[in-house]
């Protein structure tokens, strides 16, 4: 068990990577905190760990408000005795189209779940790592913040500042013991995001077209992604802060 009793809260845990990572953690000894602002989703994937002889519990909030994240990370402590790794992965998109066309509000709401998330988790769970020694923070980036695609500008943008982001905080919280790495996923046409990204409909042809990127000739699956939060995770990673592990099958463009 690469994680045994380690307390770890995933954020966005109701579906899609969040759900992978969550319950691969619990298969590895971890207790999971699976947080999610849709209650149904996240009970499901709490009841769905537990059948399986996992520890898990179910907490909503929203990763973008202040006050939420704070009880969530004190919900962690308070259920578990403490907090070992918190993996932020809950995220958001605007639709594929031209920079221009993405309005205001979208632009906002693609920053708070994906920026200010960062910011709330690190303000609420720092202070916890801090008292107890050490900690880990693995945040859920893209392949976007790196190789970036025309018509999601503004998600680029926002995953672009959770990797440089997830650098700086590993310098600065490094003499702490607190380890901070971010992992970038490709494409993964199973996402609730997944229609978002491609812009429409997930035609074959969009999938070909996604496909063709991609060298190992395939997407890139929730198990691929928990497979890295995992090692992450886990004492095995003890050394490794501030790096960025692309999950992409080596996606040239």
């Amino acid at each position: 068990m690469r994680v045994q009793d380690k307390s770890i809260i995933v954020t966005g845990a109701g579906g899609g990577i969040g759900e992978g990572i969550a319950k691969r953690l619990a298969a590895e000894g971890a207790k999971v905190i699976v947080n999610d602002i849709n209650t149904i989703a996240g009970e499901k994937v709490v009841a769905d760990i537990v059948a399986c002889g996992g520890t898990a519990s179910f907490f909503a909030a929203d990763v973008s408000k202040s006050d939420q994240v704070q009880a969530l990370v004190a919900a962690a402590v308070q259920r578990y005795g403490r907090l070992d790794v918190m993996v932020n992965n809950a995220g958001w998109t605007h639709r594929n189209r031209p920079a221009l066309e993405v309005s205001e509000d979208e632009f906002d709401r693609c920053y708070a779940i994906n920026v200010k998330s960062i910011y709330l988790a690190t303000v609420h769970a720092t202070p916890v790592f801090r008292a107890q020694g050490g900690g880990s923070f693995i945040n859920i980036a893209s392949t976007a913040g790196v190789r970036p695609r025309p018509g999601l500008t503004w998600y680029n943008g926002s995953k672009g500042a959770v990797i440089i982001t997830s650098k700086s905080l590993a310098a600065e919280l490094g003499p702490d013991n607190i380890r901070v790495n971010c992992l970038n996923p490709v494409f993964n046409p199973d996402t609730g995001l997944a229609a978002e990204f491609a812009g429409g409909p997930l035609t074959e042809e969009r999938k070909t077209k996604f496909r063709a990127t991609i060298p190992l000739g395939r997407f890139s699956s929730a198990l691929d992604v928990a497979n890295a939060a995992l090692y992450l995770a886990s004492d095995e990673a003890a050394f490794i802060s501030g790096v960025c592990i692309e999950v992409d099958g080596a996606r040239c463009v």
